[in-house]
């Protein structure tokens, strides 16, 4: 144990270690100071970490606290920050592209109640616009894109959020020349399969535009649907209809379609099948060859569209599709999974949300391909690093086998063929060898315990502090006085090998100078803080 007398000199050789930045005192209660925001930086500097943040909603009809899922998650996920200092200017518009495919109103079966694990929930959605807007975002900045089905905006509730937080909710489903130019956003895709140009809905893509991609943990006929899908949807009409099957026409200006593209699908697919893609043999019009001119399209699309967070809503999760699914009903089922992944790259996203579905991602071709064409560094996801996002900002590097898996049911490319029996619904989870992987990463591990100066500091109330272990082992965080007493226990107990954050909220301690000490398999460091109030 450091006694008092041994604590204060070490504080008094910490001394000036500490970095004072003008302009970047951090509150929720001073944020008219700023004029910027910004993703948090830890995110921003872990670009291929997945996050999970568990989340405790009793029913998934319980608004309020759907709704409070989607505050705390924005309100931790994103900071004040100044322009200056490289924040989005308040100015900056934000398109938010949630899941609000077609609900299959149609159906016999149909209920608003049971369809309503097909969308993204509205109330989180709202809950992370409210954040937002606390930063100082006025609420006209805010555009919530879908090309699909507009007639059932109001079924998911999105019109109600619209209203109350003065975001952009429109009908956009009209084909490209029905729709105003104002209301397309054109890309260029140099590298594409399939695409050479592609109109978006405006303002994804446009300039000092944030783009938030906010898919639904679930499943669907090519697989379990999540972020790379999702970003499908903002695509105006009918470049969005990926789905459309090898050989059948999409309806779009030709020449936005690349030279002998239906001859390169067919010559990759026919290479996948060779290097051993798993269930891509399956032969017919929703067989391999489908789904390899889906996924064509869909890294074409993300290869030119980089949201700066990608997340997958799954307070609620649900298996089947659409509307039909596994139950002794025939129905598909919402579960209550109660957890919000997130990160930068969305296919890592992706993976990671395969693997909590209860599949083996490396099952999957669509990360073949991405793995391919260099969009995911891995596919294994024991591989990525993950960590546990708690409300408050805190996060800590936690085994994936830590996370609870909910098994979500597909009809995705079913073996019933050449002797084999698989049931329509079922999941994709048979072994695969990642050994065979042609890239490989491993976790960002420091040579030396790291711990790194609290930001911001100077901070008002809150301030997040970074630390770093070359191996897994017991650490002890914790905060002084200048007196030498202990006034906050941030961390007691074991931790992974890699980076970690804490945030520590000095709400209940007077202004002044306070220290940081780490200690770890027998080392200390230690750092100033200034809390200002």
């Amino acid at each position: 144990m450091v006694t008092r007398r041994a604590f204060l000199k070490t504080i008094a050789a910490a001394g000036t270690a500490t970095s004072l930045a003008p302009g970047e005192l951090f509150s929720r209660y001073s944020r008219a100071a700023y004029n910027g925001f910004c993703l948090h930086p830890f995110i921003q500097t872990h670009p291929d970490a997945v996050f999970i943040m568990r989340t405790n909603v009793d029913v998934k009809t319980n608004a309020p606290a759907k709704k409070q899922v989607g505050l705390d998650f924005g309100r931790s996920v994103f900071l004040p920050m100044n322009t200056a200092d490289g924040g989005f200017p308040l100015t900056d518009k934000i398109a938010i592209k949630p899941n609000l495919t077609c609900r299959d109103r149609g159906n016999v079966n149909y209920t608003v109640e049971g369809s309503m694990g097909i969308v993204t929930d509205a109330y989180f959605v709202e809950g992370i616009i409210e954040g937002l807007k606390e930063l100082g975002v006025p609420g006209n900045q805010f555009y919530l894109r879908e090309v699909n089905c507009p007639d059932d905006f109001a079924d998911g509730g999105y019109p109600g959020v619209a209203s109350r937080t003065g975001a952009d909710l429109r009908d956009l489903s009209a084909g490209v020349g029905s729709l105003e130019a104002k209301d397309v956003q054109w890309v260029d895709v140099p590298d594409g399969v399939w695409f050479n140009r592609v109109p978006y809905l405006w303002p994804v893509n446009a300039p000092d535009t944030v783009l938030l991609n906010i898919a639904k943990f679930k499943t669907h006929a090519m697989g379990v649907t999540l972020c790379a899908k999702n970003i499908q949807g903002s695509i105006a009409h009918n470049y969005q209809a990926h789905c459309r099957a090898y050989g059948a026409a999409m309806d779009i200006a030709p020449e936005h379609v690349s030279a002998d593209a239906n001859a390169k699908i067919l010559d990759n697919y026919n290479r996948h099948v060779a290097l051993g893609i798993p269930r891509w043999d399956r032969p017919g019009g929703s067989g391999g060859l489908w789904q390899e001119t889906w996924a064509t399209r869909c890294l074409d699309n993300n290869s030119v569209t980089h949201a700066d967070l990608n997340v997958i809503e799954g307070m609620y999760g649900r298996d089947g599709h659409f509307i039909a699914g596994p139950s002794p009903q025939g129905l598909a089922t919402d579960y209550m999974t109660n957890i919000i992944m997130f990160g930068k790259n969305p296919f890592l996203v992706d993976i990671i949300g395969h693997w909590l579905a209860g599949h083996e991602p490396g099952n999957f071709g669509l990360f073949h391909m991405a793995l391919e064409r260099g969009m995911v560094p891995v596919l294994n996801p024991m591989k990525i690093p993950v960590y546990e996002w708690l409300a408050a900002g805190s996060t800590t590097l936690t085994p994936l086998t830590d996370f609870t898996r909910t098994p979500l049911k597909t009809y995705y490319l079913q073996r019933n063929y050449n002797g084999q029996t698989e049931p329509y619904w079922h999941l994709v989870d048979e072994p695969f060898d990642y050994g065979t992987e042609s890239v490989e990463r491993s976790r960002d591990v420091p040579d030396a315990f790291v711990l790194c100066q609290n930001y911001p500091n100077p901070f008002n109330s809150t301030t997040s502090i970074q630390y770093a272990l070359p191996r897994s082992g017991e650490v002890l965080l914790d905060v002084f006085n200048v007196f030498g007493e202990r006034v906050a226990v941030l961390v007691n107990g074991h931790r992974m090998s890699g980076s970690h954050m804490v945030v520590w909220n000095g709400n209940n301690v007077a202004s002044g100078t306070y220290f940081l000490r780490l200690l770890f398999d027998g080392y200390t460091k230690t750092s100033k803080m200034i809390l200002l109030k």
